[in-house]
């Protein structure tokens, strides 16, 4: 590997390497080092287990970090190309990552969408610098796009409950209200990458909550090659019939993208869509997962996320050891 953007670019086998490599570390049947091995963590947004979690993976290799956050540990980056930098901005982003990938032999880096023009946060201003300019790997902490590591530690989960041949398994991936519009990049991410593995994918969401069309068109086309299934719907009966994982997430509005309070708005004629007991009971008995954080009691039940077949806890363990798996495909000898 030399960068890690999106699972959805790589191959299924690729995919289950990795995972493969990670439950081995999490067994403790292999310790692999990276001792003199540089990664810098940049980060343009908040985060709790994403730092934690390379960090510790990093010294747990014995290898050395940086965490930097912009705006407070760094300068204000400017991210356009051939501007008059006369405003807040003190450097630009093409400076900045040729300096960092001078330091670092990997530079991790976390940048959400800015939620004003889908647009331009389609395009990963922000990852897309970095890979040109770096000269060295990039792993993608979540971008407008992508969050693959999430995804990496997703599948791990459902792997280590359902199984390693998750071909047909029936998954759930359903929009949960929230009071905010939030980034897509998780919903992007487990939906290609379920689809990839050939899952039955159900994607639950109530009108005017698609994702980008190339993000669904590409789901399609992976479940097709690998022999699953994508049914998208609005029926939560249809939606959660049946399937051994729901995982909720809330996502913003295409269709108010770049209106903040307008949606605030209209999300308050779906505070139904919350994933509670009676929805649950649609199901095949299903794991429930998210990746956290998660606001109790509107997108999820509290009888729900603290029940016994509440995964939450074990997903967000798998991030330390899917992304020492990552770390070491990418920097090891």
């Amino acid at each position: 590997m030399n960068k890690l953007v999106s699972l959805s670019h790589m191959t299924q086998e690729q995919v289950r390497g990795l995972i493969e490599l990670a439950q081995r570390m999490k067994a403790g049947e292999i310790s692999p080092s990276l001792k003199d091995k540089n990664l810098i963590l940049l980060f343009f947004n908040p985060s709790l287990r994403t730092r934690t979690s390379f960090e510790l993976a990093m010294q747990q290799l014995d290898g050395n970090v940086v965490t930097l956050n912009t705006g407070g540990d760094t300068w204000t980056l400017e991210v356009d190309e051939n501007v008059v930098m006369d405003g807040s901005a003190v450097e630009h982003i093409k400076d900045a990552a040729r300096v960092l990938g001078r330091y670092g032999d990997a530079i991790g880096v976390r940048a959400f969408a800015k939620g004003e023009d889908w647009e331009r946060d389609r395009q990963d201003p922000i990852i897309g610098s970095f890979v040109t300019y770096s000269g060295v790997p990039i792993i993608n902490m979540e971008s407008s796009l992508y969050h693959p590591n999430q995804a990496l530690a997703d599948i791990m989960t459902i792997m280590e409950n359902c199984g390693t041949d998750v071909r047909g398994l029936p998954v759930t991936l359903t929009w949960a209200n929230h009071p905010n519009p939030l980034p897509m990049a998780v919903p992007n991410s487990f939906l290609l990458t379920t689809a990839l593995f050939g899952m039955d994918v159900r994607f639950v969401r109530p009108e005017g909550y698609d994702l980008d069309p190339m993000v669904m068109e590409r789901a399609e086309k992976l479940c097709s090659d690998a022999g699953g299934r994508l049914t998208v719907t609005d029926n939560v009966e249809e939606g959660y019939g049946g399937s051994r994982i729901v995982y909720a997430k809330s996502w913003g509005s295409l269709d108010y993208y770049g209106n903040r309070n307008e949606e605030k708005k209209h999300r308050k004629k779906l505070t139904h869509w919350i994933v509670d007991d009676e929805k649950m009971a649609f199901t095949d008995g299903a794991l429930f997962l998210h990746c956290l954080p998660v606001r109790r009691n509107v997108v999820v039940a509290d009888s729900v996320i603290d029940s016994p077949k509440s995964f939450v806890y074990d997903e967000a363990e798998n991030r330390l050891h899917a992304q020492k798996a990552v770390l070491y495909s990418i920097l090891g000898e």
